[in-house]
């Protein structure tokens, strides 16, 4: 991984506009030309990033994604600076919003049905895909200016060689439960329309007994 020198780095960043940031600095940056850079730092002395640098995974996952027909980042470049040390990945941004910043901006403060009908299919062509998304949730599922879906912070996410399995597919659903107002923005209206859509785009990779399953659970988990 290349090193830039921080005054390389410096004349990089050079009218730049910062738009994320946490007490331990700088996380996502515009750069003039329009592209991103995103800083990636070890969050623990003893980590699996130590091995595999989250900067290298989320470069991996984009290209895997991209070959696979799921819209995401391009990646153009990625470096590291010593001071802060940080591993930096340089990409082309996908135009849109997240599904969370449109549907605060929407007038009714919610998603079209038509809308959660997609996301529920977008969800499915992922798990038919093999693809264990982690980070799964409104805020990491963007609405493109071309109206396609696509899936941005994709540093936490695992490929398969084969559909997942019903039990891979509850335990992510898990993980975007987690985050009620997304629960409210998806089921609020009725979780029939989503589960169905889920179930119709996956039944050429689940058996109707399975579908059944994850129909139980999706409602239980809605209701907790």
């Amino acid at each position: 991984m290349k090193l830039l020198s921080l005054s390389e780095y410096n004349q990089l960043k050079d009218g730049a506009t910062v738009i994320e940031e946490d007490a331990c600095g700088e996380k996502v940056i515009t750069l003039k030309d329009g592209s991103y850079i995103k800083l990636f730092r070890n969050k623990r002395l003893i980590s699996s990033a130590l091995f595999f640098p989250y900067a290298k995974r989320f470069v991996k996952n984009a290209h895997t994604l991209n070959e696979l027909g799921i819209p995401c980042v391009q990646v153009i470049d990625m470096f590291k600076i010593s001071k802060p040390p940080r591993c930096i990945v340089r990409y082309l941004p996908l135009n849109g919003q997240t599904v969370r910043e449109a549907a605060a901006t929407a007038n009714s403060g919610s998603i079209e049905p038509t809308l959660i009908k997609r996301i529920a299919e977008f969800i499915s062509t992922l798990h038919n895909k093999g693809i264990y998304f982690r980070s799964l949730h409104l805020g990491n599922i963007l609405l493109q200016d071309s109206n396609q879906l696509g899936l941005i912070d994709v540093a936490d996410l695992k490929f398969y060689r084969k559909p997942l399995s019903i039990n891979k597919r509850i335990r992510n659903f898990n993980h975007l439960i987690r985050y009620k107002d997304d629960v409210s923005l998806l089921f609020a209206q009725s979780p029939i329309n989503f589960i169905d859509a889920y179930l119709k785009a996956s039944q050429s990779y689940i058996s109707n007994k399975n579908q059944q399953t994850i129909s139980n659970a999706l409602n239980t988990l809605v209701r907790c």
